[in-house]
């Protein structure tokens, strides 16, 4: 069984026991997490919501949270002597899949 859920503006295909990386969210490490936000449920049963499944929610298992490899923005515009240099690091929660319930 395996299950699509809306984390962060984002969709995430998720089954039982997978480790997952998400946009951060609110909880401390070594608690537990559900997610509402389900939009499919595949397997011998499938659930498709309009536009969530109802009752349905997958529990998960914040293993920890950290940042992302630091990426570069910068900003030029020729012959106008414009430019902006900025580094940028996404924070993120890593997550074990627990439990689908449908």
């Amino acid at each position: 069984m395996y299950a699509i859920i809306e984390t962060g503006g984002k969709q995430v295909k998720v089954v039982e026991g997978q480790e997952i990386y998400v946009e951060k969210v609110d909880a401390e490490t070594n608690d537990s997490f559900t997610f509402e936000n389900v939009l499919f449920i595949g397997g011998d049963d499938v659930k498709v919501g309009a536009p969530y499944v109802k009752g349905a929610t997958v529990t998960a298992k914040v293993e920890e949270h950290g940042r992302d490899k630091k990426i570069t923005v910068y900003k030029f515009k020729k012959r106008k002597n414009y430019s902006r240099k900025q580094g940028h690091r996404q924070p993120f929660t890593k997550l074990v899949i627990d439990k689908i319930n449908v």
